[in-house]
């Protein structure tokens, strides 16, 4: 533990936020060093499998509510996958102004490619099945209570 981290660690509350981002960051990290070979970004892998288990058709809207991102964010990424080949932007109806997000062919390939998730596996493999259960059990506490919190400041 280096100076700053003793510090921190004499507010549990702070520790603990403080080891979950040091924790995000690294695994972003392996997971980035683990899709480089395929130039896929963690966060495309991240759309690539919304897009594939939510039956291949999203709205930018559906994608905002499980990645947590706004929908501009969203927008200059998903046109940015759709130059690389990774989907197709579409219309259900010719006159909707609803735009959904199809995975193309690459699209699928890349998913495949990505869905191994090795780095995530060995490093989540320290945990037994029962502390990963109460990890998460942990963690969903910590993240309904930041939504009660944020809602609340709205």
């Amino acid at each position: 533990m280096d100076d700053i981290e003793k510090i921190i660690a004499k507010n549990s509350s702070v520790y603990s936020r403080h080891l979950i981002g040091k924790a995000r960051h690294l695994m972003f990290l392996a997971r980035q060093r683990e899709l480089t070979p395929y130039n896929i970004l963690p966060t495309q892998a991240y759309i690539l499998f919304l897009l594939y288990n939510l039956g291949h058709k999203v709205t930018l809207a559906e994608l905002s509510k499980h990645t947590i991102r706004k929908m501009g964010t969203l927008s200059i990424q998903m046109t940015r996958m759709e130059k690389e080949g990774l989907v197709n932007k579409l219309r259900d109806n010719p006159r909707s102004v609803l735009l959904k997000y199809e995975l193309t062919k690459k699209g699928i390939a890349a998913y495949k490619i990505s869905n191994k998730m090795e780095s995530e596996i060995a490093i989540m493999s320290v945990l037994s099945e029962e502390e990963r259960q109460q990890f998460i059990a942990i963690l969903q506490k910590v993240i309904g209570e930041a939504e009660i919190y944020n809602e609340a400041k709205l």
